[in-house]
């Protein structure tokens, strides 16, 4: 009987180990393998085809109003500039592996046809205000337009971005990024959580804690080493986000 109660208590200690788990997040999608570059298509296909909860992806509202994919301003290599070029100019960019930068609405459409896995949507931070309220307004028409809202976290570094999301849609899983406040005022902004970068986190390790005593998420970023992938998942943190999933994904299983 002893021996059975034991059996049973480590079943259920092993299931709660399990539970605890972070869930991975493939960073600007699965672009660390052959045939990806970030941000493209090929990077949300191969983020799904090895089982990840999510995949991220930047979002810019260039000069004529459209949403394009990609992440930084100055596209590497040229002049031109995401949020003061246009459309047109934008998508003739062509990607390492081939592909051009895709428009968001071409990104939603992949999507869509993956039912698997989350997307993970960072609004780029804009010149102005009313370009941020104005972009936030198109994303989430384009995911309504999909279907795709109730399967889309949306991140951001800046707080009117967040707060833009939260009036447009105010049960949506909304994260702020810049790392600069504590768990208390995320919660006091009715945001989910904090998507925190691992330094932040490692200056700041009680804010793990003091997060989830208020009901709020977290999630670490761009956490690569092995070393700091444990440090992570000792620290009970909800979501990794990481270049390098399958390594994360291995290192769970172990």
């Amino acid at each position: 009987m002893t021996r059975n109660l034991m059996l049973t208590a480590l079943l259920l200690l092993s299931g709660s180990i399990a539970a605890a788990q972070p869930k991975v997040i493939a960073h600007r999608g699965y672009w660390t393998t052959d045939g990806s570059a970030q941000n493209s298509l090929a990077a949300f296909d191969k983020a799904d085809s090895i089982g990840v909860y999510g995949s991220e992806i930047d979002v810019w509202l260039t000069a004529d109003k459209r949403l394009i994919v990609n992440h930084d301003r100055i596209y590497q290599g040229t002049q031109i500039d995401m949020e003061s070029d246009r459309v047109r100019l934008i998508t003739q960019i062509v990607l390492p592996n081939g592909e051009r930068i895709p428009t968001l609405k071409a990104y939603l459409k992949r999507v869509a046809s993956k039912p698997d896995t989350r997307l993970i949507l960072e609004m780029k931070s804009l010149s102005d205000l009313r370009r941020e309220d104005l972009a936030a307004r198109k994303i989430v028409r384009t995911l309504r337009r999909h279907r795709l809202v109730e399967r889309t976290d949306l991140i951001a570094f800046s707080i009117n971005a967040c707060l833009a999301f939260r009036k447009l849609l105010p049960e949506a899983r909304i994260y702020y990024l810049n790392g600069d406040l504590p768990p208390r005022s995320i919660r006091e902004l009715g945001l989910s959580g904090i998507d925190y970068s691992s330094g932040d986190l490692r200056r700041h390790p009680e804010w793990i804690e003091q997060a989830h005593e208020l009901g709020l998420e977290v999630n670490v970023w761009t956490v690569d080493s092995e070393e700091e992938m444990n440090y992570f998942i000792e620290r009970g943190v909800d979501y990794i986000t990481t270049n390098y999933p399958e390594r994360l994904q291995a290192l769970l299983k172990r």
